[in-house]
């Protein structure tokens, strides 16, 4: 893994890592890792395995044990395909994503993926976006990045992503849900939201995805 280089994009929900690792990952032809579909593909491994979220070894097992794989499109998204079937809209869902953080805060599962998600560290190169990419899964990453925006701008993006979806959701509770989400994984004992030590930290909120993946482009150039 030393020898191969890791871009890391970390950051709160809604604050872009997704959209600008993708785009990095394009520019460059590297790998890309979205760990949040991980976090999301155990939480709805769980349900459909009536997997109480107590059940800290259950989690771990289903983890461990992941049928899952994606599927790169010709359109420049991925799809996440779960025991055979296409699961990329159902992740994505408002409950989804809080059933992820509420898995992602327990050690065992977070366990259980750190080796899996490491092993994503190939030739040409990894762009990883998450939220402990540069703190605990790539600490001697090339690069680290780790993006912000305000609640409001971030509930804001979410709202037209589920729209673009054909989803449902209101604007004031998308506020809330981010903000409850963000005091989740930053205040969780284990591996907690927070930038690395030497990351450059990039505030979203008024800049548009062109101007953010050429600072990280640039930041990478300069390295």
């Amino acid at each position: 893994m030393s020898e191969v280089s890791v871009i890391t994009i970390d950051g709160p929900a809604g604050s872009g890592k997704g959209t600008i690792a993708q785009r990095v990952a394009g520019i460059l032809s590297w790998q890309i890792l979205d760990s949040g579909a991980l976090y999301r593909l155990v939480a709805h491994a769980a349900l459909n395995k009536q997997c109480s979220f107590d059940d800290h070894a259950g989690l771990a097992d289903i983890a461990r044990h992941l049928d899952v794989t994606f599927q790169a499109q010709d359109t420049g998204g991925v799809l996440s395909i779960l025991e055979g079937a296409d699961v990329t809209t159902a992740i994505r869902s408002e409950t989804a994503g809080e059933a992820a953080s509420k898995v992602a805060a327990v050690p065992e599962v977070r366990e259980a993926l750190l080796e899996r998600q490491r092993a994503f560290a190939q030739l040409p190169g990894l762009v990883a976006d998450g939220r402990d990419m540069g703190t605990v899964v790539f600490p001697h990453a090339t690069l680290k990045i780790y993006l912000t925006a305000s609640a409001e701008v971030r509930a804001q993006r979410r709202l037209k992503q589920l729209k673009d979806h054909g989803l449902n959701a209101n604007l004031a509770g998308l506020i809330s849900d981010i903000q409850e989400r963000d005091a989740r994984d930053m205040n969780r004992t284990h591996a907690p939201l927070k930038p690395a030590e030497d990351a450059f930290i990039i505030d979203t909120s008024e800049l548009s995805i062109d101007e953010v993946v050429a600072k990280v482009i640039g930041f990478y150039e300069s390295h």
